[in-house]
């Protein structure tokens, strides 16, 4: 049986200064506060440690941004988010651009202003790869079993939402101690799930114009390779290689799971389990990058009121940023005459 994150899904300007936000408060699992610094040794012929990849304040970083409440595209909510991610990679001298486009709004009609926002390092660099994660949240959590719940509840979207988010922004901490084998942009997407109605609404409104605009207005760079990353900070890590991913992306499924065997990360288990509707869809088919998608979709509170910081974990966060910290330094060359188109 096909398995999906959702059903029908779609098949085919810097900012800085300080800002003080008032966040509300979630009580932090004991487990997170010890921190990740290091995987441990491996042999004496392990490739070159990466830099520390700091656990607790990952998951202090989740827990900021679930601290704002639902982050529903068009929102206050997202509004103060869009700040909050603008003005801490500024502090890291990196270069963020906002690409602002607009969405019919799923039961109005009205216009949305939808923004997705590139962080850029090495921004000269003409060959590059790109890490990407969604950063709004489902309007309700529809999953719930408690059907008033489900109907007006708060989506907090923990896991769903904010994971990607505080994986990269701790990771801006040590991309200046890296040495990335070609450029790299940190890509967030607006408008994932912009949903209401499953059977009516469309998804992935931010990754479709992203890679639409790369398609039809070619830049001076290209991507070689990209990276999805979504629901990585589950308690419960278990990362099985995505079916979408092997089939449109198998260069950089079998790097970025070569990667963590590498460093003995046994989160990332080198077996297909389930196929996926995701944003690396318009990625692959549309802008052909090819793109794979490192998802837990074994997460029990998926869409529920119950994905919360504390089904979260700053452990979890930090073995999937150490993995992908080392593959931007060994990312595989494409294949000469370039990357096959994957197939539609």
């Amino acid at each position: 049986m096909q398995e999906t994150k959702c059903q029908n899904r779609f098949d085919s300007g810097s900012g800085a200064g300080a800002a003080v936000f008032p966040y509300k408060r979630f009580l932090m699992p004991f487990s997170v506060l010890v921190v990740l610094t290091m995987l441990p040794a491996l042999a004496a012929d392990a490739p070159p440690a990466t830099p520390p990849f700091d656990a607790r304040r990952s998951f202090n970083y989740l827990t900021q941004v679930c601290n704002i409440g639902s982050r529903t595209s068009g929102t206050r909510g997202m509004e103060q988010q869009q700040r909050m991610i603008a003005e801490h990679f500024a502090r890291f001298q990196a270069q963020v651009k906002f690409q602002a486009f607009d969405a019919p709004h799923p039961l109005t009609g009205q216009p949305v202003r939808m923004n997705n926002i590139v962080v850029s390092w090495q921004p000269a660099a003409k060959d590059r790869v790109l890490l990407a994660c969604h950063y709004d949240t489902r309007p309700l959590p529809d999953r719930d079993e408690n059907p008033r719940l489900a109907a007006a509840g708060l989506f907090v979207g923990a896991n769903d939402g904010a994971s990607g988010v505080a994986l990269f922004m701790e990771m801006a901490h040590q991309m200046r101690q890296i040495k990335p084998k070609y450029g790299v942009d940190f890509v967030f997407f607006d408008g994932e799930e912009l949903v209401y109605d499953d059977r009516r609404d469309p998804y992935f409104l931010g990754s479709t114009h992203f890679a639409t605009d790369y398609r039809d207005v070619p830049p001076a760079y290209r991507y070689l390779y990209g990276v999805l990353v979504d629901m990585v900070g589950d308690r419960n890590l278990a990362l099985y290689q995505e079916a979408n991913s092997l089939r449109l992306a198998p260069e950089p499924t079998a790097s970025v799971w070569n990667t963590a065997k590498r460093l003995n990360v046994r989160e990332f288990i080198a077996k297909k389990r389930h196929e996926v509707r995701d944003d690396h869809l318009p990625l692959n088919q549309i802008a052909r990058i090819p793109t794979t998608d490192i998802i837990d979709f074994d997460y029990p509170h998926w869409h529920t009121t119950r994905d919360l910081p504390a089904a979260c974990s700053g452990a979890s966060l930090a073995k999937v940023g150490v993995v992908l910290l080392k593959w931007l330094e060994t990312v595989p060359a494409p294949p000469a005459g370039g990357n096959p188109q994957p197939p539609d």
